[in-house]
């Protein structure tokens, strides 16, 4: 700008009248300027390290002129589906067969975060074939990701696989849905087992799996940030343990936001991943809600991103 000047007029608001100019009345001293260092002070931080680029990210870096950033490579993910009752979706069904929809839901959460997903398919309940896939994908791969098998029948071999190979971290978590959760470590890779029913695999998947991928890979974990909406409907559960309602999100007849818990509550109906906005998480110091109360909303946007 000319030196003492601190104002810009745009050109298309002012008129000119011979040698004369006519500005309008009414701007502000400072209006249409762009100070230095307004946006980012000399010596101030911009991307901080952990953060997980986002578009405005890459343009901020763009604008200060820099042109490389030192990322972290892509993690790889070894993704695998447990179950002689399992079966590739397109082939014909057996009796008491059932489709595969893990590997499906599982690789498309597992891409949104960025990493490289190599699929092994569906193994048998048999734990010398368990033991030898979870071994193979353990040495070539960051994180092995499996469904099924971790629960306490007679076919889930899942678990000793994991023992026999490496050590149990833990074994089970008080949740519901998705109580069989099991993470090991084999040879130094990370190893987490979820459940077979496809909501549980959904709901530990973005309380466990989400943020391990997040801190293997370097990133911060900042936690979700739950929204307080009110409830329309009653709920009972267990003290101790914490639970995951899916509800949809409506306005109420004041406009406050109200969640609707969806009519079926089985692990297994995937409609009620599909129907709803989201989950109503209840702590485990409760034991009941009721129309009216006050619960906290999770966004499926939220888990997933």
């Amino acid at each position: 700008m000319p030196a003492g000047a601190d104002t810009v007029y745009m050109q298309e608001d002012a008129r000119r009248e011979g040698d004369a100019v006519t500005v309008p009345a009414g701007l502000k001293v400072g209006a249409n300027r762009r100070l230095v260092g307004e946006d980012i002070k000399s010596g101030a931080l911009a991307l901080p390290g952990g953060r997980r680029l986002q578009p405005q990210d890459i343009a901020l870096a763009a604008a200060l002129g820099i042109h490389r950033l030192p990322v972290r490579r892509r993690l790889r993910v070894a993704l695998l589906s447990t179950g002689n009752e399992i079966v590739e979706p397109g082939a014909a069904l057996p009796a008491f067969g059932l489709y595969d929809s893990n590997r499906f839901l599982l690789t498309g959460l597992l891409r949104k975060l960025g990493v490289e997903v190599r699929d092994f398919g569906i193994l048998p309940d048999d734990p010398a074939a368990l033991t030898s896939a979870i071994e193979t994908a353990a040495a070539t791969h960051d994180l092995v990701l499996s469904t099924g098998g971790v629960s306490t029948g007679e076919a889930d071999h899942v678990k000793a696989a994991v023992e026999r190979l490496g050590r149990l971290v833990f074994w089970r978590l008080a949740i519901k849905p998705g109580r069989p959760v099991a993470m090991g470590v084999i040879g130094g890779k990370a190893f987490v087992g979820l459940p077979g029913n496809p909501v549980a695999v959904f709901v530990t998947f973005v309380h466990v799996v989400r943020p391990l991928i997040l801190r293997l890979a370097g990133g911060s974990i900042e936690p979700l940030r739950a929204l307080p909406v009110r409830a329309a409907f009653s709920y009972r559960k267990k003290k101790g343990r914490r639970e995951y309602v899916r509800v949809c999100l409506r306005p109420g007849t004041d406009g406050t936001l109200e969640a609707v818990k969806h009519p079926q509550e089985g692990a297994s109906v995937i409609t009620s991943l599909t129907e709803t906005d989201g989950l109503a998480e209840l702590d485990e110091n409760l034991t009941a809600i009721e129309p009216n109360a006050t619960v906290n909303f999770l966004s499926y946007q939220a888990l997933i991103d």
